[in-house]
Parts: structure tokens; sequence; C-alpha cells
């Protein structure tokens, strides 16, 4: 099993989520940290995404360090913003 780590913005995406959606990301991290590779968000990119409902997680593995991070949680059009920010 890999730990989990949040980068120092994830706070500002998790907390905007209601608490049904919430639940459900935290579900979703405890299966990424079984088996963190899914699918990548595009190319050659080092990020993963993976979907909860309509909702986004985007996160890096460390292999090294059996390590995942997590980077952002939203809706499709806040991640469409935040994947333009960086791509």
């Amino acid at each position: 099993m890999y730990k989990a780590t949040f980068h120092k913005d994830w706070p500002e995406y998790f907390d905007k989520l209601d608490n049904q959606i919430k639940e459900r990301t935290a579900k979703k991290i405890q299966k990424i940290l079984e088996r963190p590779q899914k699918r990548h968000l595009g190319g050659n990119a080092k990020y993963f995404v993976d979907e909860i409902g309509q909702y986004r997680i985007l996160y890096m593995v460390f292999e090294e360090k059996k390590e995942v991070r997590f980077f952002f949680i939203g809706n499709h059009k806040e991640y469409e913003k935040w994947y333009k920010q960086f791509f």
C-alpha cells in the first residue's frame, strides 16, 4: 500500500466539496493507494487522473517512496481550468 500526501493547495479544492463528495473522495483515495497507476492525464504527463462521478482527482505516483501525492479535486469545468494553468 502507498502512503498519501497532499499538495499545499489540496485543502483549497477539497474544502469546497459537499460532504457526500468528500466521503466518495476519501474512498477513492483509499482505492488509489492500493493500485495507483490508472490513466495518465495526457501524453507523457506525470500526473494521473481518476473520476468520482463528475469530479476529477489528479495525483502523481512516486514509486521509489511508495507515495501518492494528490494535487487537485474538482468538477470537470474546474479540472479544465486547473489543467490549462500547467499545460
